[in-house]
């Protein structure tokens, strides 16, 4: 019965988005019209490069924005990608309670950015 407790109590106290997707994601960037740019991106959490576009990198989720900066030469560009909360999330409060949604949400694995993000260069 001890054994019952404890997984009851560990499934409760942990995230689903945090259990089953984690907090890291992988981001790719490409730039237009101009390939070969170098890339900086930006949240709460941290921040990342991308030495040369088309790249991919991963990142930790966030709730916050993500910047995103990329130069090449005398051409520049930059955009901002609003994260959207998982539907996982949202069950979780349903299934997990109040604390599992606080996990997901303190780790940022309650949250995605899309996956590929198109960043136009200008001079």
């Amino acid at each position: 019965m001890k054994k019952f407790y404890t997984v009851v109590t560990s499934f409760l106290l942990t995230g689903c988005a945090s259990m089953t997707t984690g907090s890291n994601q992988s981001i790719s960037v490409n730039t237009e019209p101009e390939k070969s740019a170098s890339c900086e991106l930006q949240n709460d959490k941290g921040s990342w490069f991308i030495p040369i576009t088309p790249g991919s990198v991963m990142i930790h989720r966030s709730y916050g924005d993500l910047a995103v900066v990329c130069k090449k030469e005398e051409k520049s560009g930059s955009t901002n990608v609003k994260s959207s909360a998982k539907g996982m999330t949202y069950g979780n409060i349903l299934v997990g309670g109040l604390i599992g949604a606080a996990v997901d949400v303190g780790t940022g694995a309650g949250y995605d950015y899309p996956t590929m993000i198109h960043v136009p260069l200008t001079k």
